[in-house]
């Protein structure tokens, strides 16, 4: 009979609803300590015996500790959603204040930007050469694109709203409900790119 058979790891007794609190105070000292078969230097895994785990699940001590636990873990949900409805109702709020540019102005920029990020890149990027663009010389989906990076730059400031959510549960809804916002709101306040701020909610940029 193997220990796989006769013992359980911290993982296994956790499938069956132990707590780590609950092992030190039931079951305390593991009975094995087994060695990483490859790493010699890893931690060794506890087991606890099978025999003295379900002698353990026996008692009224298991059995009020498994309760608390169980409470402790629905509250715990209950707040992780609870956050989840503050932080996407913060994010539905939030007004998102698109800056007004004339065509000529906006492509103007949206080119500066451009050209800006390209010779930041020879900073970084090894062997990277910067080629200043200009209006006239950009293809009008391309120049769509840059303006839309442009704007989405200025409304960086947006995201501010995620700070502090980082790991939270309804961290990512809110990334993708503020990321939704700020398209619909360039493409609401420019038509003419409507069709680039689609294809980026589609998941092609």
């Amino acid at each position: 009979m193997t220990t796989h058979e006769t013992h359980l790891s911290a993982a296994g007794l956790r499938a069956r609803g132990w707590t780590p609190a609950m092992v030190r105070k039931l079951l305390g000292e593991p009975d094995l300590l087994r060695s990483h078969p490859h790493f010699r230097s890893a931690t060794q895994t506890r087991l606890y015996s099978i025999e003295r785990v379900e002698a353990a699940e026996r008692s009224e001590e298991f059995r009020g500790a498994s309760a608390v636990a169980a409470r402790r873990s629905a509250a715990a949900r209950d707040a992780a959603l609870r956050r989840r409805r503050e932080v996407l109702a913060r994010i539905a709020a939030e007004p998102i204040d698109v800056p007004r540019l004339t065509p000529d102005r906006l492509a103007a920029l949206a080119v500066e930007y451009r050209n800006r990020l390209d010779e930041e890149r020879t900073l970084w990027r090894r062997g990277h050469v910067a080629s200043p663009a200009s209006v006239d010389s950009t293809e009008p989906g391309v120049l769509d694109r840059w303006k839309v990076d442009y704007l989405r730059h200025r409304l960086i400031r947006y995201d501010d709203a995620l700070a502090g959510l980082r790991g939270r549960t309804g961290r990512a809804a809110a990334e993708e409900l503020l990321r939704r916002r700020v398209y619909a709101a360039i493409a609401k306040t420019f038509p003419d790119l409507a069709r680039e701020c689609e294809r980026r909610l589609g998941g092609s940029g």
